[in-house]
Formats: structure tokens, C-alpha cells, sequence
């Protein structure tokens, strides 16, 4: 008898395809919502595998109801959605898709960085809008990115990536990280240094570090007082990171130039979110690694995640 999983988004044909091979698969055919909270609730109770995106809470409320379950697998990096301690006391294998995104969202965060830092959304809506009528000296201008000063929060493997692309554009790069990695130091030329002074020097700041009890709110209104008033910065980790308030308020003063965020607190943001209101801030809709490759990458590696732990293999991206 074939191992039962449920899917919770509706996949590309040839990732379900895959799954069916070895797995009698069910799965949520909705395309633009998430599973409810009650189906998802029914559907754990009878299967040996989930497949699972960050938009499902798997709580300890939720595993205790799964006593078949055997392993999650997890289409994303971060894995904050799930309660890994409760997975590892009832011995539910935990997987994720680290790797294959980090080109793409290093792109994505670069990109973003360029379009906030040039007023790119806004200069496009000023067009569409019909205000541009001529030409004058300061009109929409913004912040030069070649030749300034990048902090990096976070150097996995994104921020090495991100580093990487700044480097054309001759930027300084400085870092702050749990640890000191001397190795990228050298080949990247990155200068490691406290979160304070990064802050106070940065004119670019990128926030790329995982979303951790440590790292929550690491972000708040004492840290934004240290930017400069030219400042950017730049969310594409997790949200919850950056405090969305503080955060408002240091843009809404002016104590900082701009932001761009990939992420929030609450996803999807609710447009009536004070931040929507604000011109300095550029917003998506957490699209970090929604490159169509990319995706099928992460697709078909939480596939193979899965599958190797129901037929009773490793799996290539073990969290717990």
C-alpha cells in the first residue's frame, strides 16, 4: 500500500506527477487561497507525509492530531511556520529547500534595493498618473547606490549572495552576523562589525537573517534612531524582524529616506496597514525567490525531501 501525503497548494502537474509515482496524493486544488485551517486539521489525521508552504501554521496542536505523520516537508528556506520542538518529540521529520533559492532572492533584494533607493514604483505611477510635465533639476530624485556603504544583517548564504552583486557596484559592504565568517571577509572584502555601528554608517542595510526568538523586533525604533536620515533599508528575510511601528514612524518623520519590504508581519498585509500610506516605502508581495526556475526547484526539491523520508532514505535537507 502506497504511503498517503497531502499537499497543501495546488502544485505544478509535473511535481504531483512525481509524488503519485510512490504516494497516493491529496491535495488542496486551490490556487490563490490556503488551505482551511479545519480541512487541514482533518486531512493530517490520515496521511504519512505533508507538504506544506509557509502559510500553514503546523502547531503542536495540529502534529498531536497526526499520529500517522512521519514526515513535513517544508517549500521554503525558513521554517517558522512549523513548531520544530513539538515535530522532534513526536519524532516527525522536518525538511526544507535551502540552496536553490539564493541566487534568485538575491536578486529580488538587490532589485529592491535599487527600485527604493531610485524611486522606481514611484517614478512609474508619477508617468502612468499623468504629472510628468516637463523636465526639472530635482525631480524624483533619489539615492545613488554605486560607491556607498552596505551593512548586510545576516550573512548566510543570500547575504553572500547579495554581497557579491554590491560588489559591482563598487560598493563598502560591512556585515553583521552570530558569528564571524573570516573566510568571506577575505574573498568578498566585507568588514564584520557590531549591529550599532553598522546601522550609524550604512547609507543601504539589508536585513537577511533568519526569523529566530533573537531575532524578533531586532529592529525597533532604537535601532532605526541610529540611521542616517539618508538611509534605506531593506527587508526580504522574514517580517517581524523589522518592527512594522517603529518602522512607520521612522519613515513617516523622516528619520530615515526609505524602505522596501518583501515581507510582513502579517501576510498578506491588510491594506488598510498605516505602512501602505507612506511614498518612501516600496512594497511586495513576498516574491524573494519567485523566479518560475526557481520555484520548480524548490517545488521538486521538497518532493524529493519527502519522498526519500517515506521510503526510508535521507533526505537531503534534514531541519529536525
Amino acid at each position: 500500500m502506497k504511503p498517503r501525503i497531502y499537499v497543501t497548494r495546488k502544485l505544478p502537474n509535473q511535481i504531483v506527477e512525481r509524488l503519485s509515482e510512490s504516494c497516493e496524493v491529496r491535495m488542496w486544488e486551490e490556487d490563490d487561497k490556503p488551505v482551511p485551517r479545519e480541512v487541514l486539521e482533518e486531512e493530517i489525521k490520515e496521511v504519512d507525509g505533508l507538504y506544506c508552504l509557509l502559510t500553514e501554521q503546523i502547531d503542536a496542536s495540529l502534529l498531536e492530531g497526526a499520529d500517522k505523520l512521519k514526515v513535513i516537508a517544508n517549500m521554503a528556506v525558513g521554517y517558522n511556520n512549523i513548531d520544530i520542538d513539538a515535530a522532534k518529540r513526536l519524532g516527525i521529520t522536518v525538511t526544507n529547500t535551502p540552496g536553490v533559492l539564493t541566487e534568485t532572492t538575491a536578486d529580488l533584494t538587490f532589485s529592491l534595493l535599487m527600485a527604493t533607493a531610485r524611486r522606481i514604483p514611484e517614478a512609474s505611477e508619477y508617468l502612468r498618473d499623468g504629472d510628468w510635465k516637463t523636465w526639472s533639476p530635482m525631480q524624483l530624485t533619489g539615492q545613488d547606490i554605486h560607491g556607498a556603504t552596505l551593512g548586510i544583517i545576516g550573512l548566510g548564504r543570500i547575504g553572500e549572495a547579495v554581497a557579491k552583486r554590491a560588489k559591482g557596484f563598487d560598493m563598502k559592504i560591512l556585515y553583521h552576523n552570530r558569528s564571524r565568517n573570516r573566510e568571506a571577509e577575505e574573498r568578498l572584502e566585507l568588514h564584520y562589525t557590531e549591529l550599532n555601528t553598522l546601522l550609524r554608517e550604512c547609507d543601504f542595510v539589508c536585513v537577511l537573517t533568519p526569523f529566530t526568538s533573537e531575532t524578533n523586533n531586532m529592529i525597533g525604533k532604537e535601532q532605526l534612531d541610529l540611521m542616517k536620515e539618508s538611509a534605506v533599508i531593506i527587508n526580504t528575510a522574514r517580517g517581524g524582524i523589522i518592527n512594522e511601528k517603529a518602522l512607520y514612524g521612522a519613515l513617516k518623520e523622516k528619520s530615515i529616506w526609505a524602505a522596501g519590504l518583501d515581507v510582513f508581519e502579517e501576510e498578506p498585509i491588510s491594506l488598510d496597514h498605516p505602512l501602505l500610506t507612506l511614498p518612501n516605502l516600496v512594497t511586495l508581495p513576498h516574491i524573494g525567490s519567485a523566479s518560475i526556475a526557481t520555484r520548480m526547484k524548490m517545488a521538486d526539491l521538497a518532493a524529493t525531501n519527502l519522498l526519500d523520508v517515506l521510503l526510508g532514505e535521507e533526505p537531503p535537507n534534514r531541519v529536525v
